[in-house]
């Protein structure tokens, strides 16, 4: 009997809304889940693992990959290119493992295309306020780029509520409430196939 394919959940929103903890708390609570790990032209912040939170390459090999058809999809983001490897990712979809992939709007628009099957999840903050303390708290940036951030964030809400390619919304107040929803919409996925 072959192998049961795989799921790719797609996870994306603005800088600070909270999709990295709702990622990890997914990974915990789903059997058979794996993170995608991106590749990124941007510098590591100190507490990142290369390999861990993302492949930390120049751009020059970053602009290899693209060239080369290797990432599922890529995306420009502050300066910075972001993609996801192609083959750790279809290997895992075709061993039956769900993978879990954080990516911007733009990665997003693209895995509509290119993997119509795939579980995509726009994550909102429950306040601009919110967002902007979220980001303050962080104490990882200036302030200039938390601003190009909260600018970024309206774009990126107005893109994925009129481009169709996000048909699940959540608020992210609490962490918990946010995994449940999300863990509901990928068991209502499985049950349609």
């Amino acid at each position: 009997m072959p192998k049961r394919s795989g799921k790719l959940v797609v996870i994306s929103g603005p800088s600070g809304a909270g999709k990295t903890s709702i990622c990890d708390e997914l990974l915990k609570r789903i059997p058979n889940s794996r993170w995608s790990v991106s590749v990124t032209t941007r510098p590591r912040r100190g507490h990142e693992v290369d390999g861990e939170h993302y492949h930390f390459i120049s751009r020059e090999e970053y602009d290899r990959m693209v060239a080369g058809g290797e990432l599922l999809e890529q995306a420009e983001y502050l300066g910075h290119g972001y993609g996801t490897p192609r083959q750790p990712v279809e290997a895992a979809l075709a061993a039956g493992e769900i993978i879990i992939l954080e990516i911007d709007v733009q990665g997003g628009a693209q895995l509509a295309r290119r993997v119509p099957d795939s579980i995509r999840v726009f994550v909102l903050p429950p306040t601009m306020e919110t967002l902007k303390a979220r980001l303050e708290g962080r104490h990882t940036e200036s302030e200039a780029l938390q601003q190009k951030r909260l600018a970024q964030a309206d774009g990126e809400i107005g893109f994925a509520r009129h481009s169709g390619h996000y048909p699940y919304f959540i608020t992210n107040d609490i962490l918990q409430d946010s995994v449940d929803r999300i863990l509901k919409i990928i068991e209502q996925e499985a049950q349609r196939e």
